[in-house]
């Protein structure tokens, strides 16, 4: 009996002593903590990277309707006789090719260039009709693809909206401005054309 005793006894020793290196082991210990935290570090990166991204095509947006404004304020436009398309290849070809810049029904890039009376007269307004349907079919354009460059001295606004499509969208984080899942992003700029004269202005 006693014998059965001692080797349940040695049993117990040998059971807590191997419980109590188990717990002290801690080889294992960064690959647990690393799992824990795989699912959110990635998140922030993932919600990083398309905040840069987001910033960055607003840059080249931007940067594309200001040197396409300037060829219509310097009068190049006009002496070239350009019509909508060929302005608004002229801005799609300062995008980098990161924009879709194809026509349709579901176009994500429109473009305004109208004379206005005054600078106080520019346009400010959301350029899209948000209704019932927007989530499922998109947002419908309010913004009409006008081309109406001007003559010289003319006060011009050019105008330039893309829906950028978005990818995060988890608790909480959503870079998306439409219900459609995208983001609006705009360039605009107001200008007094150069004093230029061509005899086929329009």
């Amino acid at each position: 009996m006693r014998k059965r005793a001692t080797g349940l006894k040695g049993f117990m020793q040998t059971a807590v002593r191997r419980g109590r290196a188990f717990v002290r082991d801690e080889r294992g210990a960064t690959l647990i903590e690393f799992g824990f935290l795989a699912i959110p570090f990635f998140m922030v990166v993932v919600a990083i990277l398309e905040t840069a991204l987001v910033f960055l095509a607003g840059q080249i947006l931007d940067s594309a309707v200001n040197d396409s404004a300037r060829l219509v304020r310097t009068g190049q436009a006009q002496t070239l006789e350009w019509n909508s398309d060929d302005f608004r290849s002229a801005i799609c070809e300062g995008l980098y090719g990161l924009f879709d810049c194809s026509h349709g029904a579901n176009e994500r890039l429109r473009v305004s260039v109208a004379v206005l009376g005054t600078f106080g007269t520019a346009l400010q307004g959301y350029p899209l009709e948000i209704g019932e349907d927007c989530r499922k079919d998109g947002c419908d354009w309010t913004l009409s693809s006008d081309y109406v460059p001007g003559i010289g001295s003319e006060v011009v606004q050019v105008r330039a909206f893309y829906k950028w499509p978005t990818i995060v969208n988890f608790f909480g984080v959503n870079f998306a401005s439409l219900p459609d899942g995208s983001r609006l992003l705009g360039a605009s700029r107001v200008f007094r054309n150069e004093p230029f004269g061509c005899s086929d202005c329009i």
